[in-house]
């Protein structure tokens, strides 16, 4: 397996991600150490909120569950009357620090966005975000959490 270079260099231009996205792609962009660049992922783990008990409880339907995810973080996709969606998370392990930032960046930044735009993400950020020396496992399981949130986008946009 290759990994891709450091920093991220996106196959798809700049319009093709949620906006909000681009901007933490390009925050990441900047931060050149690993010291920082924890930080500032704990700092957006923090903002992590689960999935509110109107949306689901405990024990969730294995459907939802992110599959390879060392973590074990859930997704729920619930369609918005303008055609959008809006995401929500759990992750079970309380020491899940990277699946509960990257499922804020994905809440914060795909919640409201367009689904073509959504459905461009591609796992490869994880890499911006955590950093090219991240292991195996995490990678999976981080790509495996954007995966869900884009087969949801690209489910809907098919239905279209």
């Amino acid at each position: 397996m290759r990994f891709p270079a450091y920093p991220f260099i996106r196959h798809t231009s700049m319009a093709d991600y949620p906006p909000k996205l681009q901007e933490y792609l390009d925050d990441f962009g900047f931060i050149s150490s690993r010291e920082d660049r924890v930080d500032y992922l704990i700092d957006i783990a923090d903002e992590f909120t689960p999935v509110p008990a109107s949306i689901a409880t405990q024990p969730y339907d294995e459907g939802r569950r992110v599959i390879g995810c060392e973590s074990e973080a859930f997704v729920w996709a619930i369609d918005r009357p303008d055609g959008t969606l809006d995401f929500y998370f759990d992750v079970l392990n309380p020491q899940g620090l990277s699946a509960k930032a990257m499922s804020a960046i994905l809440d914060q930044s795909c919640s409201g966005a367009p689904l073509n735009q959504v459905a461009a993400i591609n796992g490869e950020v994880v890499f911006t975000f955590f950093g090219k020396d991240i292991s195996m496992g995490k990678g999976r399981g981080l790509t495996e959490l954007i995966n869900a949130v884009v087969y949801q986008a690209k489910l809907r946009l098919r239905s279209d």
